[in-house]
Order: structure tokens, then sequence, then C-alpha cells
């Protein structure tokens, strides 16, 4: 069933891979199948984890606001906050949470390289070969901004507590803290792939490194409103540390396109135009060289003088 479709549909395509809709319906499906079962692999595997990687969930926010040892305070006197388990079943919900967040985190490599195997084909033989450098770069990509959420973790805790009311104590449910933590591991992680959904678009001949160049201002402002939705605090210091990182590999990934569209154009002239643009056509005529004389042969049998021999006036046998 997971067999490719591209291979079940080779004799309906051409010899540039097109493939019709159905084929490619079918091509999608048998790629998300493959993703979801890899996600639900790692998930079932992290379920035999799911208490180290809970504390390990826990211990910066422990680190930075909880209260341990009978205190009540943080450092600077605030509140301190109470890491808390409600319910009956509250417990096992959170087991569940943990372990798909891990299963779609971990499993990042599969799923990435299933959405660069989609759009594969698109490419020129010699272009598929970047596909492992797709989820070799992806990957890591994915893998810093998980990091960089989980080490913002602990700032976003001390300024949301500082909000909390004098003679007060700050409960709060590990459910809810998992699913900020997992909201912010997985929109960090894929805000980091943008630079490679937009090398991606461009080495399938989507969107040229010129047109990106002309976005870089909307690409800017849309990359500091999104950091403002998405980190929960909203203040600046939390905002430009994801903002930043994600403009800088813009431009990074704006620099790789130019250079991939200069050498589309050294190799093909018109690769850059349109499919209702004619390509410029080359009117220069050509020199024809030195011009050989040819003799012609006698019209009729005993013409001489080279077969111009005139006839009553005329030059031929009229």
């Amino acid at each position: 069933m997971l067999k490719s479709a591209r291979k079940q549909g080779k004799a309906d395509k051409d010899a540039e891979g097109r493939m019709p809709l159905v084929e490619h319906l079918r091509e999608l499906r048998n790629r998300l199948l493959k993703s979801v079962l890899a996600i639900l692999v790692i998930t079932v595997i992290s379920a035999f984890f799911y208490r180290e990687i809970i504390n390990f969930l826990l211990k910066p926010m422990l680190d930075s606001v909880g209260c341990r040892d009978g205190v009540v305070t943080q450092r600077n006197g605030q509140p301190c906050a109470d890491m808390t388990v409600n319910g009956l079943i509250s417990a096992f919900s959170i087991a569940l949470k943990v372990s798909l967040m891990s299963g779609v985190v971990l499993s990042a490599p599969v799923w990435l390289y299933q959405l660069w195997a989609f759009a594969a084909p698109g490419l020129h033989s010699h272009e598929k070969k970047y596909a492992r450098s797709f989820v070799a770069v992806g990957a890591p990509l994915f893998a810093a901004g998980a990091v960089l959420a989980y080490k913002i973790l602990p700032q976003t805790a001390i300024i949301m507590l500082e909000f909390t009311p004098d003679h007060a104590r700050n409960l709060l449910p590990v459910d809810d803290y998992l699913d900020l933590v997992s909201r912010m591991v997985i929109v960090f992680g894929l805000a980091f792939e943008l630079p490679l959904l937009l090398i991606l678009l461009n080495f399938t001949g989507v969107l040229t490194g010129k047109r990106l160049a002309g976005w870089w201002r909307g690409m800017v402002l849309g990359i500091t409103v999104f950091a403002a939705f998405a980190t929960p605090t909203g203040d600046p210091p939390t905002m430009l540390a994801l903002a930043l990182p994600i403009v800088a590999l813009y431009f990074l990934a704006l620099g790789i396109c130019l250079l991939n569209d200069r050498r589309r154009r050294r190799n093909d002239p018109d690769a850059g135009l349109s499919d209702d643009e004619a390509s410029e056509l080359d009117l220069t005529p050509a020199p024809i060289g030195e011009l050989e004389s040819v003799s012609a042969p006698a019209a009729l049998p005993g013409q001489a003088d080279g077969g111009r021999q005139r006839i009553n006036g005329y030059d031929d046998a009229t």
C-alpha cells in the first residue's frame, strides 16, 4: 500500500516525469502515510520514557520559577509557581502529549525527506542529488528552533509570573505548561524551516531569487509580526530572540537563491523566461564562405561554346 505511486504509474508518465493528477494524489497519500507511520513509531517508543522526557521539559521551569524545598518566592521576591497535576486522568493525558510531541520532533528527518521526495521530480535529474542535503540541513534547523524555544521558556516564565498579585500563589498545571512547550517547540522549529522552504521553491522553479529579493521589506515585517504572535509573552527580548535568527536565515536563503538563478542562466539563457514569453532570436546573417564555380552541362547534345551556342538568334533550342 505504501509503494511509491511513481513506481506504480511509471508507464503512465512521460520522459520528463510528469504524471496524471490521480497519480500525484496517490503519491501525496503515500508520502503522508509514511510520515504518519514514522511519527507513530517514535511516539510509541517515547511512551516508554515519558517520565524522563517530562522531567527534562520541567527542569528549566523548576530552575527558574519553581517552588522547591518549601520556598514560596523567587530570588527577585516574586511568587514562585507550584507545578500541579489536576484530575484523575491528567497524568495519563500528559504522558500522551509528551509522547506525541516527541514523535513529531524526533521523526523530523523522516517527514522532511518525504516532503522533499514529493517535490523532487519537479527538478532536473542532476538537481535531485540535493534531497539528502535538504534533510541534512532541515533536521538541524528544526532542532535549532526547538532548542531555542526550550531556552526561552525560563525567561518567559519569569516575565509571566511577575503579573501574579501580591500574597497569591501561582498554581501551574503541568498539562497547560506542556501545551505551551509543545506549541513553542513546533512553532519555533517550523519557523526555522522557512529559508529551506524558500530554497525548495526556488530549486523547483516556482520562485526566483529576484522576486524574493523584492519582498525583503515585507518578509522582515512579516517575520517580526509572526514572532510577536508566536512568543507567549510578546515582550521585545523574547520576540527578537525568535525574529532575528529567522531574518538572518531568510537573507542566507536569498543569497543561495540568487546564486542558483545565476547558475541556471549560465547553463540556459532562456531559463528565466515565462511560458508565454518568447526568447530572443539571433538574426545576424552567418558568413557563407567562398563561392565555387560550377560548370553547366550542355542543354542539347552537340551544343558547344559552353552550352551557349545561339541558334537563329536564340541561346537555346527554341
